[in-house]
């Protein structure tokens, strides 16, 4: 949930950038820049207070990221909202982070994009802060309702979302060879990004108890883009993308 942002922020800043644009780099960095700076002062205002470090609850089963549905009801008449978070800060850290993700990006981008994103329209210049403006949202709900759930499935998540995003990426883009790839350098930093999330979601999964056992999985990262390179060309993405704009 704390990545989600930086990834949806980088994702809408190359969406609205063009391909002319040369702020779409200082875009980037000072998205990572928010998200870095919100994630350590959020980490510095939870207890205990001014130290990298958090003092959390265990967590032993689902029902313990959703207390609220376990309020009393003495004589099944008035149910007592009792309650307090069992899983804290696991569950509310993730709201201040996002507060301060905001707070920092009305500050920053728009006086950056101001200056920097000469190469855009009036109206293109803002348009990935305003996307910023409706995920946010989003992903509040997403965690006061789903939090629980993706504790438990974000390595799974993580690894069919970065696959999926890496095919799409490249069938887009026409890669069907390495050649295609090396000839941008952001394409490889496309690459080298999807490769960390394929290898934290597999870290995520792996047993702490038999790291040995499986920490040698990371060498399955590099797998999906080579299966890709090597069945391109039996599929032709370049000419399924011109077919799709035709019409056909």
């Amino acid at each position: 949930m704390a990545m989600l942002p930086l990834v949806l922020h980088w994702f809408f800043i190359e969406w609205y950038s063009g391909k002319k644009s040369s702020s779409a780099l200082f875009q980037h960095i000072t998205a990572l820049f928010e998200c870095t700076v919100a994630a350590l002062v959020t980490l510095l205002v939870s207890e205990p207070v001014g130290v990298l470090h958090i003092r959390s609850c265990r967590v032993l089963m689902l029902s313990d990221w959703y207390t609220m549905l376990y309020n009393p009801s003495p004589d099944y008449v008035t149910t007592v909202h009792c309650t307090h978070e069992a899983v804290y800060p696991l569950y509310t850290i993730v709201f201040i982070y996002y507060a301060f993700c905001l707070v920092l990006m009305m500050l920053l981008r728009p006086l950056l994009v101001k200056k920097i994103a000469c190469g855009l329209g009036k109206s293109d210049r803002f348009k990935s802060i305003y996307a910023a403006l409706y995920f946010f949202p989003i992903l509040t709900v997403l965690q006061a309702v789903g939090g629980g759930l993706l504790y438990y499935a974000f390595p799974y998540i993580i690894l069919v979302l970065s696959l999926v995003t890496l095919a799409v990426y490249m069938s887009a883009s026409e890669i069907e060879n390495c050649y295609d790839l090396l000839v941008r350098k952001k394409r490889l930093i496309v690459l080298f990004s999807h490769w960390l999330l394929h290898a934290y979601g597999i870290i995520s999964i792996s047993r702490v108890d038999k790291l040995e056992q499986d920490l040698p999985l990371l060498a399955l990262v590099p797998t999906p883009a080579l299966f890709y390179l090597f069945t391109a060309k039996f599929t032709e993405p370049s000419r399924i993308l011109s077919e799709g704009a035709n019409g056909h």
